[in-house]
This record gives structure tokens, C-alpha cells and sequence, in this order.
């Protein structure tokens, strides 16, 4: 579809939601309903004008447009209550499905090494001493071994919290690194994705190859739906970043890596949301030594579940536009 194809089929709904924008400017009653699905409409038409490459004027039009309706639509004083509804609900689920070329790249650069590395390391224990020191191999095999001071044992609700607290840390630490290392033409995220899929890869199959797999597998079944897949989210982002870089089209590399990071940064809210709930389950429920293996094991999978469906089918629109649906396939 060329650009003049595509501004003829949908500029009658542009101008409708120009017009509800206007008789909500200026009067307290209006539409909302109507407004917020143009407001979608219309949100799909700058992402597909924008991956296109349309011309300038075409995606200010409706950058302009979805702006002016996002400030009507959450200008409500409701302490922002609604927008994050909405960024849960709509917009994070909406923005991954909408980067899922990047998230399928990016799950590959994480899980492959992920599960070479953890064959090898399960195949000859001794492959973990390449990429850690033997006292951090202590470290874990201490930590997941069955003995009184392992993993697992009772601790304080202080403790508790102040893992809770280590672990929003280190997880959004990882978060952050996967992100902003795209920068570096993709090439910085891609290195972060893969090394983080080589070490987990490494220990998970060194713990299991050493006889530690009930312990370990127990304790993160369960908040490694969350980290993982945020892990995975957060190099994708990175890529989009990376390629806007690389791959500008018809705007400057920075306007290009400006409106890169303008969808990007919804996954990356997504992401700091899943490693908070990551880092909240590790600290309270992985490590709970009077909860059974078995419970955590059937949690872990409905937690695993829960997120995919959460990813892959939240926020979907009840009925979709039969026309719209055609423009995006061709």
C-alpha cells in the first residue's frame, strides 16, 4: 500500500477522531468510548506509517492525533490509577506483540546458548570452571546441597526483606543492561542476552549434573517465569533500539532511535513489573523451605502459563476490523 493508498483509506476516521478531539476540548460530556477506540485505530496506523517509512508530514499527522487523545483520555485526576491499568493491561501485552520479530530473536539469542551451555555443564562439571571460580562453584553447590544451611532453610521475615530488597537490585540491574546496551547498533544487547543465557544455562546444568536438581529446580521454577521472560523482553527492546540505529529509513539516526525508544520504554515498564513480582516470589515463596516441591513445581507451571497467555493474548481488541487486519498482512 502506498503512502497515498493508505492516507485515502483511513483518512475519514483521522478526521473523526480530529473531530472528537474537538468536542472533547470543549465540552465535558463526550464519547469516551468512541475516543478510545479511534484512539487504538489510530495507534496501529502511526506503528504501521512508522514501519513503513511513510512520509514525514503522514506520521506527524498522527503522532499529533494519538497524543491529543492520549492527554484527553487519562487526563482524568485519578493518581494515575487508570494509565496503569491500561499499561498492564493494553499497552505492555499490545507493545510485545507489536516488537515480536525482536522478542523471537531475542528468545533465541537467550534460550540456545541457554540449553548448549547447560548440556555441557551437566555432560563435564568441569565446563563451569570456565566461566566461574571454583569458590563461587562452592558458593552454589553449598547453597542448593541438602545440608541444615542450605538453601531453603527458615529465615526471618527481615531476611526475608532484605532479599527481597537485593533482588529488585540485581534483577533490574540485568534488566537495564539487556535495554540500554542496544544502543551500540544492537550489537551491546545481544552480548548481555547471550551471556546471561550461557551462565544460568551453565549452573542450572552444573546443580543437576551434581545432584542438586530437586533443590534447584524447586526454587526456580516458580519466579523464573517472570525474570526469564523479562529477561528475554528486555533484549528485545534493545534490539529495537540496535536497529532503528542501524536501519533508519527515511528519518536521521536520532529521530530514527527517538521514536525507537518511544515503544521500546512500554516494554521496558513491562519489564521492571515482571522482575518486581520476580524478585518478590524468589524472596517469599522460592526459598520457603515448608512449602513442598511438588506445590512448587505445579505453582511454577501455572505461573509459566499465566504469563505467555498474559503476552500473548491480553489487551486483543473484542472484534477486529476485517480491513485493518488485510492492510496489516500485506
Amino acid at each position: 500500500m502506498t503512502p497515498l493508498d493508505f492516507e485515502a483509506a483511513y483518512a475519514p476516521l483521522w478526521a473523526e477522531l480530529e473531530a472528537v478531539i474537538r468536542v472533547a476540548e470543549t465540552k465535558r460530556k463526550f464519547d469516551g468510548a468512541r475516543l478510545a477506540t479511534l484512539y487504538r485505530r489510530v495507534c496501529e496506523h502511526l506503528a504501521l506509517a512508522q514501519a513503513r517509512a511513510y512520509p514525514i508530514h503522514l506520521t506527524q499527522r498522527l503522532e499529533s492525533l494519538t497524543q491529543s487523545a492520549h492527554r484527553l483520555i487519562y487526563r482524568r485526576h485519578d493518581y494515575g490509577l487508570a494509565r496503569f491499568a491500561r499499561l498492564a493491561l493494553v499497552d505492555f501485552p499490545e507493545a510485545v506483540r507489536a516488537h515480536r520479530a525482536y522478542l523471537l530473536v531475542s528468545a533465541l539469542m537467550f534460550v540456545l546458548p541457554l540449553l548448549v551451555a547447560g548440556w555441557a555443564a551437566w555432560r563435564d562439571p568441569g565446563f563451569i570452571l570456565h566461566l566461574l571460580d571454583a569458590n563461587s562453584v562452592q558458593e552454589f553447590d553449598s547453597m542448593y546441597s541438602d545440608s541444615a544451611e542450605s538453601l531453603g532453610r527458615t529465615r526471618s521475615a527481615g531476611d526475608d526483606w532484605q532479599m527481597f530488597g537485593f533482588y529488585i537490585m540485581n534483577n533490574i540491574g540485568i534488566g537495564f543492561r539487556c535495554f540500554a546496551a542496544g544502543i551500540f547498533a544492537g550489537v551491546g544487547s545481544a552480548v548481555v542476552v547471550v551471556f546471561n543465557g550461557v551462565q544460568i544455562g551453565a549452573v542450572g546444568g552444573y546443580l543437576i549434573g551434581s545432584g542438586h536438581a530437586r533443590n534447584f529446580l524447586s526454587f526456580v521454577v516458580t519466579h523464573s517465569a517472570f525474570e526469564l521472560t523479562a529477561i528475554v523482553l528486555a533484549g528485545a527492546a534493545g534490539l529495537r533500539l540496535g536497529y532503528s540505529w542501524v536501519a533508519p529509513g527515511r528519518h536521521t539516526r536520532l529521530e530514527a532511535l527517538r521514536l525507537a525508544a518511544r515503544h521500546a520504554v512500554v516494554i521496558v515498564y513491562g519489564v521492571i513489573g515482571l522482575l518486581l513480582v520476580a524478585a518478590a516470589v524468589e524472596a517469599f515463596w522460592s526459598s520457603a523451605r515448608w512449602i513442598a516441591p511438588a506445590v512448587k513445581y505445579g505453582v511454577g507451571g501455572a505461573c509459566w502459563v499465566l504469563v505467555l497467555a498474559y503476552l500473548g493474548w491480553q489487551g486483543r481488541p473484542r472484534s477486529v476490523d476485517a480491513k485493518a487486519g488485510d492492510d496489516h498482512a500485506g
